[in-house]
């Protein structure tokens, strides 16, 4: 084989034909994560305020701030005549380079994360061109590249095939995890020992516990909420469990405050406030939080508890209506005023249940009726209208035998996640190593 290493700047050529009747409709732009180039949408400027050039099919090119993050390619023919900046360099290659093998070389082993160590500026760091030039890339004759080009393209193909494989039995466990979602809020998950306890008797315990509460003082007094009428039931639960609404079985929601917080990572017994974030369904993630100020008065109300039920009542749409359990707490924290607690006699339900019951595919489409606001940008659940939610309700015992063999289910259905990530990871690293020896001169 006939290889020979190169500096870039004996290969490549700056192009700098200036375009002399600029068109908003005609700029490119260089996507992240090697995404590729395409057609900019059309963007508000000062007409001759930045100078553009024309860009011709089959150019190399990038953007000086975000090469070392994936953003570089070669100019597709449908963009042929099209401008960009001087901050989106094109450049002409010379014949003894493919276009294909310059750009897989930068792609190999995600090379191109080292252009970092040539990028300058404070404010943004730019690649440095006069250090661009100077790299060295192993260069092999043109009938070696195209080789080498044919046979990763293979693989790729393979590769991307393998890939889709894995995303779509991805989906198919979360679909998995939905039906048994389903499965438990019928009453079909595990079988009742004891179907003389029923929903509705623990359903008026938790009424008189209320009230026991109400004339004592410890707790307000609220509306009646109407009964659940025929047409809401949305599923057949089993004879022995109970239609309600949340605020029959919950004593009252609370949310939080939203100080201005220190952007920077919480130390030890530090409090900070969570971000919505933090509430994933079933998953309380402590990092996710933003540390308070100093000065900041710390209410007891406010604070996160472990068995805490917590649901996100502001936010994008795929973000509100998300409900947790609090488990494993370490961290000092408080609520914000975008996260709700749900407060409820903890002795009588099951906070895993109450939790699961909410993230549910069966009851999800009552609380997205239940949101106001933008639905593609801000939506927001009120407190009352959370209240009315419908919520069929199990025995106790029966609650816990449901959370038990969820548990299980659920593990079972992470460690089949995990497997298929591993094995993209796997995918990945196999087409990259058998890029890199490839561009290095070690097989072909």
């Amino acid at each position: 084989m006939s290889w020979q290493k190169v500096k870039l700047g004996s290969i490549l050529t700056e192009s700098k034909v200036i375009s002399e009747h600029p068109d908003t409709n005609k700029r490119i732009k260089v996507r992240l994560k090697v995404l590729g180039v395409e057609k900019r949408g059309i963007e508000n400027e000062v007409e001759g305020a930045t100078k553009q050039f024309i860009r011709r099919a089959g150019q190399f090119i990038f953007g000086k701030q975000n090469f070392h993050k994936g953003a570089f390619g070669i100019v597709p023919d449908e963009l042929d005549g099209f401008e960009s900046s001087s901050d989106l360099p094109a450049f002409d290659i010379d014949k003894s380079c493919l276009p294909e093998f310059l750009f897989y070389f930068f792609k190999q082993g995600n090379y191109y994360l080292e252009l970092s160590k040539i990028a300058y500026g404070v404010a943004t760091q730019r690649i440095n061109l006069k250090e661009f030039f100077e790299l060295e890339i192993p260069l092999p004759d043109i009938e070696i590249q195209k080789q080498i080009i044919n046979q990763f393209k293979t693989l790729e193909n393979g590769g991307l095939e393998i890939s889709s494989e894995l995303t779509h039995q991805l989906d198919l466990i979360k679909q998995l995890r939905q039906a048994f979602l389903r499965e438990a809020m019928q009453g079909k998950l595990v079988k009742s020992t004891n179907t003389k306890e029923t929903g509705q008797q623990l359903l008026e315990k938790i009424k008189a516990e209320k009230a026991q509460l109400i004339a004592e003082k410890k707790l307000k007094k609220e509306k009646e909420l109407a009964p659940i009428s025929e047409n809401e039931i949305p599923f057949e639960i089993p004879e022995h469990w109970a239609w309600c609404r949340l605020g029959e079985i919950i004593y009252n929601t609370e949310g939080g405050k939203s100080p201005n917080c220190l952007h920077e990572p919480a130390k030890e017994n530090e409090w900070g406030v969570i971000k919505t974030t933090a509430v994933q369904e079933m998953v309380f993630l402590e990092n996710e939080n933003k540390v308070l100020p100093n000065n900041f008065t710390i209410s007891e109300q406010h604070k996160i508890f472990e068995g805490d039920v917590l649901i996100t009542r502001a936010g994008p749409k795929n973000r509100v209506g998300i409900v947790c359990c609090v488990e494993n707490l370490i961290s000092n924290l408080i609520l914000s005023d975008k996260t709700i607690r749900i407060n409820f006699p903890k002795s009588l339900i099951q906070s895993k249940f109450l939790a699961l019951s909410l993230n549910s595919p069966m009851i999800k489409p009552f609380i997205e009726r239940k949101m106001t606001g933008m639905a593609d940008s801000q939506v927001n659940i009120s407190q009352d209208n959370m209240k009315g939610f419908p919520i069929p309700l199990p025995p106790l015992h029966e609650q816990e035998q449901i959370v038990a063999k969820l548990e299980e289910l659920m593990a079972f259905c992470d460690g089949l996640e995990q497997s298929i990530k591993e094995s993209q990871g796997y995918n990945e690293k196999l087409l990259q190593q058998v890029l890199r020896e490839a561009l290095q001169g070690e097989t072909v």
